[in-house]
């Protein structure tokens, strides 16, 4: 999932031009609604039962991120907590057990954390500080922690405190630091952690020399990336043409995805990725597109940036297992594709091959998408 914030967490709010000089970033107190598949409580709501258009979780605007991932969800409030609530199978709630939580539960008493993210099994969070932490399932090094051991409170990756921005994909992380290197570890079977081989690394490994990369994004077995000069790189996996090279060939290091200068946003999902352009504010997918999943017509895979309607208002997006959804600048909130457990908010269970708008609110200011149910603030 990603979306326009500056170095501090801060949200940009919608109507705000999200092409021009960021001057005016507030922070906001958000609500927090969820909806989709709860059999593990997932939607925080202290019930089991899916829900197939949003529902708040609280009644409080205290929320300023969040991740949602296979079965579990997590989130930062405005006070610098950090809470989780689903599946913890693994250990993934950080909590200091396996008991699936129905409802928000702190984890530990801490008032630090800035970002999180979630992955299979497992999440990430960056500290105020700069410090990065993990947790949960650790099978193939997606801890970065320098073992395949389960873990089920935070653990501190290293000894920096110059990390920036953290990005889970299914088994392998991703993370930039703020002087701009690109650093990745866990499963590298395609190549997905960009270091030249398909060997899995169990501690963060450097991809490359550079001090340009702005931006990352994990999907199931592939990852796409930013650089500062607005380029946009992938690599991984490409069985479905997810990397958007034109070809379904694997790479194991950096390839630029054709030669624009205007990429300033991006969200890899299972087979899929999607992008926002920073001139035009258009919206681009590629991949597989089975469930309607890149908002195209015909439902066919794509292997190179196709482009989402015509609008040139899109203000940031989130993709996940076979679903789609994004923000437009004007505050409206819009999704397509697999909707059976009720995933895409509509109020219903059928899928959709084209964006379709979520409600009738303009307030929204963030999404994440989770495997098969999702969160959202709202101010």
């Amino acid at each position: 999932m990603s979306i326009r914030q500056n170095n501090l967490g801060s949200i940009v709010k919608p109507g705000f031009n999200p092409l021009g000089a960021q001057t005016s970033v507030t922070t906001y107190e958000s609500y927090l609604y969820t909806w989709g598949r709860s059999n593990f409580g997932q939607l925080g709501l202290g019930t089991t039962v899916n829900k197939s258009s949003p529902n708040q979780v609280g009644s409080t605007a205290v929320w300023l991120d969040l991740a949602a991932s296979y079965n579990s969800s997590s989130g930062i409030k405005t006070d610098g907590t950090l809470w989780t609530w689903g599946q913890a199978g693994s250990g993934q709630l950080g909590l200091g057990n396996t008991t699936i939580q129905y409802a928000p539960q702190q984890v530990g008493t801490l008032t630090t954390w800035s970002k999180i993210s979630a992955g299979f099994g497992y999440m990430a969070a960056i500290k105020t500080d700069g410090s990065l932490w993990t947790w949960g399932k650790g099978t193939d090094g997606r801890l970065g922690l320098g073992n395949v051991t389960y873990y089920s409170s935070p653990k501190q990756v290293g000894a920096s405190y110059t990390w920036l921005s953290v990005a889970c994909g299914y088994a392998h992380t991703l993370a930039t630091t703020i002087g701009g290197t690109l650093w990745a570890w866990g499963l590298n079977t395609y190549g997905q952690l960009g270091v030249g081989n398909t060997t899995s690394r169990s501690s963060p490994t450097q991809v490359g020399a550079l001090t340009t990369w702005s931006q990352v994004s994990g999907g199931r077995t592939h990852t796409i990336a930013l650089k500062t000069d607005g380029t946009l790189w992938s690599w991984g996996r490409s069985n479905s043409g997810q990397l958007g090279l034109g070809n379904t060939t694997s790479y194991s290091s950096p390839k630029q995805v054709g030669s624009l200068l205007t990429w300033s946003l991006i969200s890899a999902a299972s087979y899929f990725s999607t992008a926002i352009k920073t001139t035009d504010g258009t919206l681009w997918a590629w991949g597989a597109n089975g469930s309607g999943q890149l908002g195209v017509s015909p439902a066919t895979n794509r292997s190179s940036p196709s482009q989402v309607g015509a609008l040139t208002n899109w203000l940031s997006v989130s993709a996940s297992y076979n679903t789609s959804f994004a923000t437009k600048t004007n505050g409206t909130l819009w999704s397509w594709g697999y909707n059976t457990t009720g995933k895409l908010g509509n109020g219903g269970t059928i899928d959709t091959n084209s964006p379709n708008q979520v409600g009738a609110l303009t307030t929204w200011l963030k999404v994440s998408a989770g495997y098969y149910h999702t969160t959202a603030l709202l101010y």
